[in-house]
């Protein structure tokens, strides 16, 4: 599928097309944002759904949001949106102010749902047609565009087909069809591989890289970690309608001081074992299961090799040693607490 930047047809498309992404805007704003967000607040009554939150998204990036449920990622997509409105703050979308009025930006929007958006009576061919033509009159261009998100989410051998003769992979699948049959720029994605099997979830996401690798600015919400881990070039982590922590996986997992989890199968543990691991300077938890001793460190770049040194000078004898590097989970349970939420 070859995308063309998702500029809308007609007039809008003509000086859209006309100008580079920067020109034209707003003064302050940046060329390189996609999506400004500042000092925005929401309240539900007396909750306050988004706490004077900020955002800044580049173009190209495939941004991850996550946050635990009621943290605000869904209200705050929505504003963006204008789907909601807010008490105060400031929305801009490629330098632009976004408004519900602002047609030419929300031609440049594709949104899939975590919520499956399709038309029962339509074939898979009726469902993209019918939301691309939300966006695109022309019918001759249309049928391309429809033609072009079909080869791209793979679903040539289904064109016919209803939703309900589908497997809730390839319903997935159509979901995202529809939502960016038109080309957006901005494409944003709720959840959407929940509750699919591992192939069709491995084509999604090789399908939102492909997006990214296109030109698409993406934002990604998901409450699968390693889904974001391995995606997303920046993310966000928001809580209680904040952000508490924003950048690469690198630097979310550098700001909470998390390093590797060490595990060493051991013949005969003592509590002299555990005495010489904890007394290594990045070891931040020590302890012992059964004959399994399990360390937590701070960042280092030789936390392993300190441990087995360790064991060797207390003459320990030793089977299998796993050393596992720190997950986004383990920095999203830091900053956001392994409490349940409601």
């Amino acid at each position: 599928m070859t995308r063309t930047g998702g500029q809308p047809d007609g007039a809008a498309a003509t000086e859209a097309e006309s100008q580079p992404d920067g020109i034209g805007q707003s003064e302050g704003s940046r060329p390189d944002h996609v999506v400004d967000v500042k000092d925005l607040v929401k309240r539900y009554k007396e909750v306050v759904a988004l706490d004077h939150f900020d955002l800044s998204i580049d173009k190209g990036e495939i941004f991850g949001l996550l946050g635990p449920n009621g943290s605000g990622k869904t209200t705050a997509i929505n504003c963006i949106l204008q789907l909601l409105t807010y008490s105060r703050g400031e929305i801009k979308l490629w330098g632009e102010p976004m408004s519900p009025t602002r047609y030419d930006l929300k031609r440049r929007i594709g949104l899939v749902p975590q919520q499956v958006a399709v038309l029962p009576e339509l074939s898979v061919t009726e469902n993209i047609d019918y939301f691309c033509s939300l966006y695109v009159d022309d019918k001759a261009r249309r049928r391309r565009l429809v033609g072009e998100a079909i080869e791209f989410t793979g679903l040539e051998r289904f064109a016919k087909f209803r939703p309900k003769k589908l497997s809730g992979g390839l319903v997935r699948r159509l979901n995202i069809a529809c939502g960016i049959a038109h080309q957006p720029s901005l494409i944003l994605f709720d959840e959407p591989t929940v509750a699919v099997d591992p192939q069709s979830r491995n084509a999604i996401l090789e399908g939102i890289r492909r997006l990214g690798a296109e030109g698409a600015t993406v934002v990604y919400t998901s409450h699968y970690m390693e889904e974001v881990e391995q995606l997303c070039t920046r993310i966000m982590i928001m809580d209680a309608g904040r952000a508490v922590a924003v950048g690469t996986n690198a630097e979310l997992k550098s700001m909470v001081g998390i390093g590797e989890r060490i595990r060493v199968e051991l013949d005969f543990p003592d509590d002299a074992v555990l005495a010489a691991v904890r007394a290594l300077p990045h070891t931040q938890h020590a302890s012992l299961s059964g004959q399994t001793l399990k360390v937590a460190c701070a960042p280092g770049a030789r936390n392993l090799a300190d441990v087995v040194e360790a064991l060797d000078r207390a003459d320990v004898s030793y089977g299998r040693v796993f050393s596992e590097p720190p997950t986004l989970n383990d920095v999203f349970l830091e900053l956001t607490g392994a409490e349940l939420r409601d």
